[in-house]
């Protein structure tokens, strides 16, 4: 019975948004469906049984009412945030388009807010629809959001939806670029909340994913310094993972530059500063990522690491109580600290951390972690006897055997006969976008955009009465503060696309978090 009536409500409300209906009447029936389809799968499989997602779509065509293209946007963003059918069925009815056609500034701002929301969430795993968007203008129409004037719920959202179209995108990160969006996201980094100063950064993260003219790009417009700032005490915890994933792949693959301003910004001592203990697991797997890329074949970074209380610190996230992620990136940052750096090598003995990245070569432990510590002993020891007479003392040939399939390559460094000596490179993969906002927003797809765009849709669905009294980001879901790494959009680790984020094992490659 429940189901049925559940069934014919939603035939219902999908009738009432017929062509022709008052505008009162066609918004409170989006509202209604958005409502019911909010966080409930069955009613939203419903919905789409009886044509709703076309009839919502068509609600969203120009020269439609404000109100009722709100709604129906709401209600679009229930269907959305989850399933990859409805994704699928609103570019097909032509909504990608149309959602576009309500980013211009003549639009009220909560339609805008909205539609950049909805296009996010479109966009979470979609190369069709990131495409989509891009073919259809959305990229410039999103970069304009972005100049200054605009609300900080439009600068969130508009930043939330690029984050989602660049993740694992090139041509759209090229395109952002080509818009002048880098610039405008790196100005979102000045005085801000703490919800545009995330998304901004997760944004910058993903666009940064394997793109040297845009990491170079956001040094030349003094992105940075602005990222290095958001790295600051009393920052919201998530502001600080994503400013560090965007660190990281500012960093990848050795761009020389940016990690040398990223030292010359104060950046080495903050990043630092988040492995304290106490701080959340996200935040020290990010600092942790971010340090490895920093020290990747740059002996300078690796002596101000150290000089800061680095090796200690990282040391200490080796501990059995820290989670898989945090080990294998301390141990991934240990390793590029020791690359061809024999104080480094004797300081990480020195603070006790053979005997751990040994521990983390037991039977059985993550293969991530037995990957990097693995990797990371091997430069420890590399051309120092000292650290090989200490991996063999430790138990750490036995481990290493045990461990074989993380790498071989240990048993050579703790016998310190019949391998090359050299150091094990290793890339650190991009961490992280953001969940719709994933990832990351994400290492990560970014789950920051995921609950972005949830939120918006929940702000959409308030009673038509207290919608203009709610506070843009005030709503449940939002996250005030972007990880390996949220909405739904995805952040990429360079650590930061968040594609889940962790660094592939590349001979000649530094080795990089995980």
């Amino acid at each position: 019975m429940a189901k049925a009536g559940a069934r014919a409500r939603a035939a219902a409300l999908v009738r009432r948004l017929a062509p022709g209906g008052s505008v009162a009447t066609q918004a409170e029936a989006a509202h209604a469906l958005a409502r019911l389809c909010l966080d409930k799968s069955r009613n939203r499989e419903y919905v789409r049984g009886c044509g709703g997602v076309a009839a919502l779509v068509e609600l969203l065509a120009p020269g439609g009412a404000p109100a009722v293209q709100q709604q129906a946007a709401a209600a679009l963003t229930s269907l959305c945030t989850e399933d990859r059918r409805d994704q699928d069925g609103v570019r097909e009815c032509g909504g990608i388009a149309a959602l576009v056609g309500l980013l211009v500034p003549s639009r009220p701002a909560a339609v805008r807010v909205l539609a950049a929301g909805l296009l996010c969430n479109l966009c979470v795993d979609s190369t069709r629809n990131q495409d989509s968007v891009r073919e259809c203008g959305g990229v410039a129409a999103l970069v304009v959001l972005l100049a200054p004037g605009g609300s900080p719920a439009v600068h969130e959202m508009a930043a939330a939806a690029l984050e989602s179209l660049c993740y694992h995108n090139d041509q759209n990160r090229d395109c952002v670029r080509e818009c002048g969006g880098v610039a405008a996201l790196v100005e979102l980094l000045a005085p801000n909340s703490a919800a545009v100063h995330e998304r901004a950064a997760g944004a910058l993260c993903n666009l940064c994913r394997d793109n040297a003219q845009n990491c170079n790009s956001v040094r030349v417009c003094g992105g940075v310094a602005a990222l290095v700032g958001l790295l600051a005490p009393g920052r919201f915890a998530t502001v600080q993972e994503q400013a560090a994933d965007a660190l990281a792949n500012l960093c990848l693959r050795n761009n020389a530059r940016n990690q040398d301003s990223v030292r010359e910004c104060g950046g080495v001592a903050a990043l630092v500063g988040l492995l304290a203990p106490g701080g959340s697991a996200g935040m020290q797997t990010q600092a942790a990522g971010a340090l490895a890329n920093l020290c990747c074949e740059n002996i300078e970074n690796q002596d101000s690491v150290r000089d800061c209380g680095g090796v200690v610190a990282l040391v200490a996230l080796l501990a059995p109580s820290a989670a898989p992620a945090v080990r294998a990136r301390a141990a991934a940052a240990l390793g590029n600290l020791c690359m061809a750096n024999a104080r480094c090598q004797d300081s990480v003995r020195e603070c006790g951390g053979i005997a751990a990245l040994v521990g983390l070569l037991a039977p059985g432990g993550p293969a991530a972690v037995l990957d990097r510590a693995a990797g990371a002993l091997a430069n420890v020891c590399a051309r120092n006897v000292l650290n090989q007479d200490s991996v063999r003392e430790c138990g750490g040939r036995c481990g290493a055997g045990r461990a074989a399939g993380a790498h071989c390559l240990v048993c050579c460094a703790c016998t310190g006969r019949g391998g090359t000596g050299e150091p094990v490179l290793q890339q650190h993969k991009n961490p992280g976008q953001h969940a719709a906002v994933r990832g990351h927003f994400g290492a990560g797809r970014s789950a920051g955009a995921r609950r972005l765009c949830a939120s918006a849709c929940r702000l959409g669905a308030q009673d038509p009465d207290q919608r203009e009294q709610a506070e843009p980001g005030s709503s449940p879901g939002i996250r005030g503060d972007c990880s390996p790494g949220g909405c739904a959009c995805m952040r990429e680790l360079g650590s930061g696309a968040r594609d889940g984020g962790g660094c592939a094992a590349q001979p000649g490659a530094c080795l990089a978090g995980g």
